[in-house]
């Protein structure tokens, strides 16, 4: 308990832990490891795959079972990376770092991450200069990026409203998934207008032209909502860190249970929660490769619960393993 010092509530069931300014959550960290090592993984099979076949891997009709997991797996990263930004915000708080810092850090370190996607990342990504053609691809650093500046905001709301907020993105997006938001830059211009490239940036993944028809497009692939919902909620996941030991495994397992088998109950149903719908195929196994081929682009309510509930429980886990070092 070096690390820590403990107050002892009025409940004795339950003790809330002060930790030390510099005080670490080791299976966090933990986590984070892991799913950077499960992300080299995906660069590995990308490179790899591509080279030999075009295909989505989790095309259940081309596929094979061992490509599938190869991607299937690699969907627990982009969650987890803004789900744990998000813990990682809350946890700096609890060190002590006053609320106004924190908002600026936020801020500041998000706005810096949409420019290194648009500049840095873009030229890695391209290996050229020549922004002519396309200026730039929104992938997951713009979307840390831009949720971040979002929970620079939210971090003032009381408590209990942020995740709120953050499970209302989450639940509801796949509501509108059939709306569709037809603008154009100008009288015969085929390119989107500006309603069409904001429901591109929220929602929908897609070209906008944000020159208008005089300059080069930009590629949306990580639509913003629901991925600040995640990053909210994952701030006021922080909370549980703050609970002795046994109290905080008793909700990462009640938690990451009930997460997990919504995701059973809902994707068996087959209404709500994922734009692509499974369907029994011609052998058990791509039954289940169906089952499981949720949609990531944007993460679906069914997307987000198969990844986050699986790591709350291997938080409680590795919490149990005696890792923490409060």
């Amino acid at each position: 308990m070096s690390a820590s010092a403990v107050r002892q509530p009025a409940d004795p069931r339950i003790a809330i832990y002060a930790p030390a300014a510099r005080a670490r959550i080791d299976t966090v960290d933990l986590l984070r490891g892991i799913i950077m090592v499960i992300m080299m993984l995906d660069h590995t099979r990308d490179f790899a795959h591509f080279q030999a076949a075009a295909f989505d891997p989790t095309n259940v009709d081309r596929t094979t079972t061992a490509l599938f997991f190869t991607r299937w797996i690699t969907h627990f990263c982009a969650p987890l990376f803004v789900f744990l930004a998000g813990t990682g915000a809350y946890l700096q708080g609890m060190r002590g770092k006053p609320k106004g810092e924190l908002s600026r850090f936020l801020l500041t370190r998000g706005l810096w991450l949409v420019f290194v996607e648009l500049v840095v990342l873009r030229v890695v990504i391209m290996f050229n200069f020549d922004f002519g053609v396309i200026a730039g691809f929104l992938q997951v650093i713009w979307a840390i990026g831009w949720s971040m500046v979002a929970l620079s905001v939210l971090v003032y709301l009381p408590l209990g409203a942020v995740p709120a907020i953050g499970m209302a993105m989450i639940v509801l997006h796949n509501a509108f998934d059939g709306v569709q938001v037809t603008s154009w830059g100008g009288p015969g211009t085929p390119i989107p207008g500006f309603w069409a490239s904001v429901w591109h940036i929220l929602h929908v993944p897609g070209l906008i032209f944000p020159f208008g028809g005089h300059g080069p497009p930009v590629l949306v692939l990580y639509p913003l909502i629901p991925w600040i919902g995640v990053m909210a909620v994952g701030y006021a996941f922080g909370s549980v860190y703050r609970l002795e030991p046994e109290a905080r495994r008793r909700i990462l397992i009640r938690a990451g249970a009930a997460i997990t088998a919504g995701f059973v109950i809902l994707r068996a149903i087959n209404m709500y929660g994922d734009p692509s719908h499974w369907a029994p195929r011609d052998t058990l196994t791509k039954t289940f490769l169906s089952f499981l081929a949720v949609s990531k682009y944007p993460p679906s309510l069914l997307f987000l619960m198969m990844t986050l509930g699986p790591a709350l429980l291997f938080l409680a886990w590795a919490d149990g393993k005696g890792r923490d070092a409060i």
